[in-house]
């Protein structure tokens, strides 16, 4: 018989500020991480500070940001006006305090909610604040939250300004690290979005003139361009547009200097206004597919006081734009028909230049819808999602259920029986999904759309990931590459890397494809067992066992019991991101890679060689001694 459970006054509890932070960090920052992927914790952490020092410079107080990232700790100093000194605890402590409130003095800011700075300081070990102000100064240090010293307020010969120091707390981060990339990569927004603005970081300068204009150039290889990329810029408004050669389409949106990953009504708006002007400047209703494939956009927009979707301002939600009172979408959609249709008339190249492209994407998706219709017939008879495809209960683009668990949702892509049939058994039936292949995929480097509907594996993986039409319809929200760790596993991790890279790009720069990481070896006595992801690994597990242990090689997935899989694509499990610079060509990488036997693969392979044999003769030496 089971217990009654008593629920009275005692059940309920008011948390302050910094408990329910702690309790519920998900709900401030989003997912926690450990700093593997560009979207984890410990970066939300910077942005938040960052995001003060922004909204001061927008309002023309200081031209510089200094950052310094050192064994875990950040240090964030800008030059604008400070935080007032009497008020220096309560807008790092005190939750519904700021100045971001006075809409007068932080017009289109980027964070309005006066959460941020708290939520750093909640998730610190240590946090420091300091303003100066006008030479004067005052400081206050915290622990998790915790005030634990303050300084009076003092003379300073600072120049004016606000520094912040911190270091996320490990008990929630756990074994974080920040990656240099990642970090770059949002300051390089940051300049981008605020041209002028100089940010150094680790003595490295990130300094933009020309705005989403250098976000362009600096993320394209011009000579994949079709023509000049078009800059436009207008009151709260600024875009930049050209088409590649590449598959797919690619985006970069912006909300207030906010980088939004996942888009919202502004990127849509920016869509549909490409569309709608180009058939009206040209007369004709062209097919959006034929307008969109291959284009390269990015927008930025500043709207006072911005509904986000998240703490983590990902997507911008439907709002309208003060003091006119027209909606984003409006207002987005008549700049582009007005500027964009003004600038086609001033360029005639240009126009010709787009009309082209339009009509040779027009000529190839119809050369190909013979075979894609036999290829979608075929693909409807082999059953996908009972043969190939052990589907999971819920899906990316499912728009019901829980967010946070859609946003779990994961797709295993693995080959052979022994493998599938291992993770199939281990997985989470809710959120976890197992594609299985047939043998090595095709490689698909250099060749056309047409190959994806011919190849019959291709075929099927696309129509599993429903990526055929772009990321909308995408129904899981990791793609993982799940292959054995021996030569022909990683031959068929290179082949699938090339498939998504050559045809489906956009999946892998939104970041969604992910490689799953698996113990090479393990090592155990009979009271502990080890799963070692290297050589290092294994010699210090063996070094922790008494006696001589029990060491296995694992060749192949297959081999890994699923009560043993269940641990590794489990809450530990270890993902890798595939990570795209955006100064990466993927042409050229491609080419590099996949291509013929170029020089300077061979160059690579020698020199690589020759240190690895170098190494392997020096610890002969070392034995022989």
């Amino acid at each position: 018989m089971s217990q009654e459970v008593i629920y009275n006054e005692d059940n309920i509890r008011s948390l302050d500020w910094k408990e329910h932070i702690r309790l519920r960090p998900g709900m401030y920052i989003g997912k926690l991480g450990d700093g593997s992927t560009e979207d984890d914790g410990i970066y939300v952490l910077i942005k938040e500070v960052l995001d003060n020092s922004i909204d001061e410079y927008v309002m023309g107080h200081g031209k510089q940001i200094d950052i310094k990232i050192e064994d875990g700790k950040v240090l964030i100093r800008d030059y604008g006006r400070g935080i007032p000194l009497g008020k220096v605890i309560d807008c790092v402590s005190k939750i519904n305090t700021g100045g971001k409130y006075d809409s007068k003095a932080f017009k289109k800011s980027v964070g309005l909610n006066g959460v941020g700075t708290k939520a750093v300081n909640a998730l610190s070990e240590y946090f420091k604040v300091a303003a100066y102000r006008d030479g004067k100064s005052k400081s206050a240090e915290f622990q998790l939250g915790e005030l634990v010293s303050q300084s009076k307020i003092i003379k300073s010969k600072e120049k004016n300004g606000t520094l912040v120091e911190f270091e996320p707390d490990p008990t929630i981060f756990k074994k974080y690290k920040f990656k240099s990339e990642y970090v770059e990569e949002r300051l390089w927004d940051y300049v981008y979005l605020n041209a002028g603005l100089k940010i150094n970081f680790n003595n490295e300068v990130f300094y933009s003139k020309n705005g989403l204009l250098d976000l362009l150039t600096n993320k394209t290889d011009p000579e994949q361009l079709r023509y000049d990329i078009i800059h436009l810029k207008g009151d709260d408004i600024e875009i930049a547009l050209t088409h590649g050669s590449q598959y797919g389409e690619e985006y970069y949106s912006f909300v207030n200097g906010q980088n939004t990953t996942q888009g919202g009504t502004h990127l849509q708006a920016f869509r549909e206004g490409i569309i709608k002007t180009i058939r009206d400047h040209f007369g004709k209703n062209y097919d959006s597919r034929d307008i969109q494939g291959s284009i390269i956009g990015a927008i930025s927009v500043r709207v006072e006081e911005p509904v986000f979707e998240s703490q983590t301002k990902t997507k911008l939600g439907s709002i309208k734009v003060a003091p006119e009172g027209d909606t984003v979408r409006t207002f987005v959609v008549d700049f582009m028909k007005a500027k964009l249709d003004n600038f086609l008339h001033k360029n005639k190249e240009v126009a010709q230049a787009i009309l082209k492209k339009i009509q040779q994407t027009e000529r190839e998706r119809k050369e190909i819808a013979g075979i894609k219709k036999l290829a979608n017939q075929r693909a409807k008879k082999a059953n996908i999602h009972n043969k190939k495809l052990r589907d999971c209960k819920v899906h990316f683009n499912d728009k019901r259920g829980n967010e946070d668990i859609k946003n779990e949702s994961m797709v295993f892509i693995t080959e052979g029986d022994s493998a599938s049939g291992s993770i199939t058994k281990a997985r989470n039936v809710q959120t976890q999904a197992v594609f299985s292949l047939r043998g090595k995929p095709l490689n698909s480097f250099g060749q056309t759309k047409k190959i994806v509907y011919e190849n019959e594996e291709l075929n099927l993986l696309q129509h599993a990931l429903n990526i055929e039409d772009g990321l909308d319809g995408l129904r899981f929200n990791k793609v993982v590459i799940a292959t054995d760790a021996d030569v022909d596993g990683m031959h068929i991790r290179l082949l699938l890397l090339t498939f998504f890279l050559q045809f489906f790009p956009d999946l892998v720069r939104a970041g969604h494809l992910f490689i799953l990481e698996t113990p090479l070896f393990r090592v155990r006595d009979k009271q502990k067992t080890f799963y070692c992801y290297s050589e290092n690994e294994k010699a210090e597990a063996i070094d922790a066992l008494r006696g001589k242990p029990e060491i296995t090689r694992f060749k192949g997935l297959g081999e890994i019991s699923p009560d043993e899989f269940g641990g590794f694509i489990g809450d530990e499990i270890k993902l890798e991101p595939v990570y795209i610079k955006g100064s990466t060509s993927i042409t050229d990488l491609l080419t590099y890679y996949m291509g013929k036997n170029t020089m300077e693969r061979q160059e690579f392979i020698i020199n690589n060689l020759k240190v690895e044999l170098d190494k392997i003769a020096v610890e002969e030496v070392m034995e022989l001694d």
